[in-house]
């Protein structure tokens, strides 16, 4: 049995790519990784009580990770997929955005997918098998206005991506990036009508994305079939880009 964990499952990608798992086949365990709102993630774990369970992490801080990857140990598992999908945004111009906003965007999205890669690849190359998935955005190639700590964020999730690919490639490992664009779940929701007909026009096909149009591609990179593909990006957006 395959042992996955999802960090921030408890968001609308989360939910969705760990559904994606424990729906599509029997044969997958799955952890979810969760810093808030437990009754989320709670959910999934009465859906699922002998394929998943839920477990603490805050992924901004190196020691969470090790304690998470040692709680998992101890159980007799291990890590076989890792899926990097916690993340969030706080945008301002460029000209008014404080250190404090700058800081924890950069920590949440890129240091956490840095800590959460690190922790994990000693014990995949010991195995000598793995998939690390690191969902990072369309804003890391598109760069919108606003966006200036979490475009550099997601970008940098692309290139630790490409280059941690070329690091395991030879022990069975593969690591790609998924960018998704205007997905509809909660974070899109919070935006406003005007916002949203605007995003609508710069999608040619002319509709949002669906949740479960990225988990599909997910649970595709982390299957055996996606052996050859490391590194690689894959933009799921309707053709924005």
């Amino acid at each position: 049995m395959r042992n996955i964990l999802i960090t921030g499952a408890n968001g609308g990608l989360g939910q969705a790519i760990a559904y994606e798992f424990l729906e599509q086949t029997t044969d997958d365990y799955v952890w979810l990784g969760i810093r808030s709102r437990r009754d989320i993630v709670d959910e999934i774990h009465l859906k699922f009580p002998e394929r998943s369970s839920i477990i603490e992490l805050d992924v901004t801080l190196s020691a969470s990770w090790d304690k998470v990857v040692e709680k998992i140990l101890s159980q007799g598992r291990s890590i076989d997929v890792l899926v990097n999908n916690a993340g969030g945004h706080n945008d301002s111009l460029l000209a008014t955005m404080t250190d404090d906003n700058w800081n924890k965007v950069i920590d949440l999205n890129l240091n956490g997918v840095f800590y959460g890669c690190r922790s994990v690849s000693k014990l995949m190359i010991s195995q000598k098998f793995g998939r690390i998935i690191n969902i990072a955005s369309l804003s890391a190639l598109s760069a919108p206005l606003g966006q200036a700590n979490y475009a550099s964020a997601k970008a940098g999730v692309v290139s630790l991506s490409r280059v941690l690919a070329k690091e395991l490639a030879r022990a069975g490992v593969t690591v790609n990036a998924v960018c998704p664009g205007y997905i509809d779940t909660d974070a899109l929701s919070e935006m406003d009508e005007n916002a949203r007909k605007s995003a609508l026009t710069q999608i040619p096909m002319r509709r949002f994305g669906k949740p479960n149009e990225v988990s599909s591609a997910v649970r595709f990179l982390a299957c055996p079939e996606a052996a050859y593909i490391t590194g690689s990006v894959v933009k799921i957006d309707g053709g924005i880009y």
